[in-house]
């Protein structure tokens, strides 16, 4: 935590461009952009991971996180938002500090997620996940 670049940015100890701030969370524009106004939305407390922030917290990051989504309806003229989340190195995640982006699109704002689209091989295949899913679902 020592060296974790939000925790210093929660203490003040880094500046931000901040954009909203509450006892929870606080949210700030990110420092390289996937396009204008994309901001990161982090817990105040350290988590290395989403998996272990508590479940008030986490619905906050979420609610405020939405609000900022429509105040870029609203300030930006974007037609849309997205909200992106990485969990673990191999999601893409290079800060290790839980943190939401939220993103605002529009559809000439020349940024394309690269997403694959894969098929199960049988809805047999596909079965067999759903049940190994809820199997270590814990709500």
């Amino acid at each position: 935590m020592d060296n974790c670049i939000f925790c210093k940015i929660v203490e003040g100890k880094i500046p931000c461009a901040k954009i909203y701030e509450d006892e929870l969370v606080l949210a700030f524009l990110d420092i390289s952009p996937i396009c204008k106004g994309h901001a990161l939305v982090i817990p105040r407390e350290h988590h290395q991971s989403i998996s272990s922030v508590p479940e008030n917290i986490a619905g906050r990051i979420t609610h405020v996180a939405g609000r900022i989504g429509i105040a870029f309806k609203r300030a930006l003229d974007a037609d849309g938002f997205n909200f992106h989340l990485s969990d673990g190195a191999c999601a893409g995640q290079v800060v290790w500090h839980a943190h939401m982006h939220v993103v605002p699109r529009g559809p000439e704002d020349g940024f394309r997620w690269n997403w694959r689209q894969l098929k199960y091989d049988s809805d047999a295949e596909r079965n067999d996940f759903v049940e190994k899913i809820k199997s270590k679902l814990k709500t």
